[in-house]
């Protein structure tokens, strides 16, 4: 029951996106058409799970016990940096339609604050190794979701007469911020 929760909570009422804001740049970047946010989804969730697993692995075993938990943040970087170009030199290889898509955004995976969120998460909500990946994967799948979502609705944005102050990216924060409304609708359920 517990994992459940977990996933619902994660997903819906503390989506990593809309109510930690958390992962904006790609949120915004890459959410102009469907086909490349879900690539985008599809990687930051590899990376995402990965890195919770292998930064609870160094945080329980080598931070703790040597009693250097203050080089959390500098060694989870540097983990999540190492995966990412882990993803790229894969996705170069299997798919380079979709590499190409993602241009600029993938390297900036490694920055993205919320695969570093959800690791540094997990440590905070004292989740244990499986709880961990639960979450981190729950919480790829909230943002996958939203960003799919998203970009649904700016794709169909592009068919429709908006005033020309309103286009693109003005447009694009109002639908954000009415997306975020939408998902503290699920505040009640956990």
């Amino acid at each position: 029951m517990e994992f459940i929760i977990i996933i619902i909570s994660a997903i819906f009422v503390n989506n990593i996106v809309l109510t930690k804001f958390l992962g904006i740049c790609p949120f915004i970047g890459v959410s102009s058409k469907v086909e490349t946010a879900a690539g985008m989804s599809g990687a930051v969730m590899f990376v995402m799970v990965i890195a919770t697993l292998v930064t609870y692995l160094i945080q329980t075993y080598i931070l703790v016990p040597l009693g250097i938990v203050f080089m959390q943040t500098i060694s989870f970087i540097l983990v999540i940096a190492f995966l990412v170009q882990l993803v790229e030199i894969i996705l170069k290889k299997v798919s380079p339609t979709l590499f190409q898509a993602l241009g600029i955004f993938l390297p900036l995976i490694t920055t993205n604050c919320a695969v570093l969120g959800v690791a540094i998460l997990t440590m905070q909500n004292d989740y244990n190794l499986l709880e961990g990946v639960v979450f981190a994967a729950a919480s790829a799948l909230g943002f996958g979701l939203s960003l799919v979502i998203f970009s649904s609705i700016r794709e169909h944005l592009d068919l429709v007469d908006i005033p020309k102050a309103m286009k693109g990216v003005p447009i694009a924060f109002i639908v954000a911020g009415l997306l975020a409304m939408a998902f503290m609708g699920f505040a009640g359920i956990v």
